[in-house]
C-alpha cells in the first residue's frame, strides 16, 4: 500500500461520493462556461483539502452530507482562487499545466473565478450551519489579505521571516487550517479538538508552503513551475530570506531588492538562485518544514483512531516528501 492509498484508506468511500459531488457541481448549460468548468475539472488533484475534511470528521464522527458541503466548499474557493490568482500573477502555468487564463483569456478567468466563488457559497449555505459558513467567509477574507500583504512585501526594504510566515500563514495555512477546523466542527467535535484540528492544519500548511517554496530553487522540469518562477514575480521566499540575513552582503542584498521590484535579468535570478543554494538556504528551509511537520503531529490527540492516525501522519509526510 502507497502514501496515497494509506491516506484514503478511512474514507475511501466517502471520497467516491465526493468526486461525484465536485464533478457536477461545476457545470453549466451555458456552453462557454461549461467548456471553461470542463477544463478546470481535468486540471484538478488529488483533492488534498477534502480528504483533510473527511479525516477530521471521520475523527469524531461520520462523514455526512453537512461534512461533503463544507468539503467542496473549501475546494471550490480554493480553485476560484487559483483562477484569480494566476490573472494577478500573469502566470501561464500551473503545476505543468496550462493555466486557465492561458487557455482563454483574463476577463472569461475572473468571471469564471467569480461563479465558481458563488457555488462555494452555495454549498457552505448547504451545510445548514452558519458556523461553518463562518469559517468558509473568513478564509476568503484570509486568502485575499494575503494576497494584499504579498503584494505590499514587493515594496518592502527588509528581509523578516516574520513577514514571510504572515504571508503564507494567510495564502496557503489559512485553508489547511480550515479545512481540518471545519471537519471537526462538521462532526460535532468538542471546542478543544476543534482547536487542535485548527492548529493541525495551519502547521501543515505552513510545511506545505515551505516545500512549495523550495520547488521554486529545482532545476526538475517535472515539478510544474520554472527556476527561479517566484523571483520573477518578485516573491523572495524563506530560502532566499535566510540566505540574506545570514550574509547581509550589500550586493546580495541590492540584487534581492532588484529581484523584488522586478528589474532583475533573468540571469541575475538564476546567479541568486545558485548563491541560495550554495549558502545553505534549502537545507535550512528543509529543516523548518520538517519542524513544523513534528509540531503538527503534536496536536493530534492521543485518542485520534489508530487507522486515521496513520493516514494523518501519512498526509503530512506525504506534503513534505513530494516531487511537485
Amino acid at each position: 500500500m502507497d502514501t496515497v492509498d494509506i491516506i484514503k484508506q478511512p474514507i475511501i468511500h466517502e471520497l467516491e461520493a465526493f468526486r461525484e459531488l465536485f464533478v457536477s457541481s461545476l457545470k453549466s448549460d451555458n456552453p462557454l462556461l461549461d467548456n471553461v468548468l470542463s477544463y478546470i475539472k481535468k486540471r484538478s488533484g488529488k483533492m488534498m483539502r477534502p480528504i483533510l475534511v473527511m479525516l477530521i470528521a471521520k475523527t469524531y464522527g461520520v462523514v455526512d452530507d453537512a461534512v461533503n458541503h463544507v468539503a467542496l466548499s473549501l475546494e471550490l474557493l480554493h480553485t476560484a482562487s487559483l483562477v484569480h490568482d494566476d490573472v494577478v500573477d500573469e502566470s501561464n502555468e500551473r503545476r505543468g499545466q496550462q493555466s486557465v487564463n492561458a487557455v482563454y483569456d483574463n476577463k472569461l478567468s475572473v468571471l469564471v473565478g467569480d461563479y465558481i466563488l458563488a457555488t462555494c457559497l452555495k454549498h457552505a449555505a448547504m451545510t445548514g450551519n452558519i458556523r461553518l459558513v463562518e469559517l468558509v467567509s473568513n478564509l476568503g477574507q484570509d486568502l485575499s489579505l494575503g494576497e494584499v500583504i504579498q503584494l505590499a512585501n514587493l515594496s518592502n526594504k527588509e528581509f523578516s521571516e516574520k513577514d514571510y510566515f504572515d504571508v503564507i500563514r494567510r495564502k496557503t495555512a489559512a485553508l489547511f487550517a480550515a479545512a481540518a477546523e471545519c471537519g471537526a466542527v462538521a462532526a460535532g467535535a468538542s471546542d478543544y479538538d476543534v482547536e487542535c484540528a485548527a492548529s493541525f492544519g495551519e502547521l501543515l500548511g505552513i510545511a506545505f508552503q515551505i516545500k512549495d517554496d523550495i520547488f521554486d530553487y529545482s532545476d526538475d522540469n517535472g515539478i510544474g513551475k520554472p527556476t527561479g518562477n517566484d523571483m520573477m514575480e518578485g516573491k523572495l521566499t524563506l530560502p532566499a530570506i535566510y540566505v540574506l540575513n545570514k550574509l547581509n552582503d550589500a550586493s546580495l542584498n541590492e540584487l534581492a531588492l532588484r529581484i523584488r521590484a522586478m528589474k532583475a535579468t533573468k540571469e541575475e535570478i538564476l546567479s541568486f538562485v545558485e548563491t541560495v543554494k550554495k549558502e545553505g538556504g534549502i537545507e535550512y528551509a528543509d529543516m523548518v518544514m520538517r519542524d513544523y511537520r513534528n509540531k503538527a503531529l503534536e496536536m493530534l490527540p492521543e485518542y485520534v483512531p489508530q487507522n486515521i492516525r496513520m493516514a494523518l501522519t501519512a498526509y503530512i509526510d506525504y506534503v513534505i516528501d513530494r516531487k511537485k
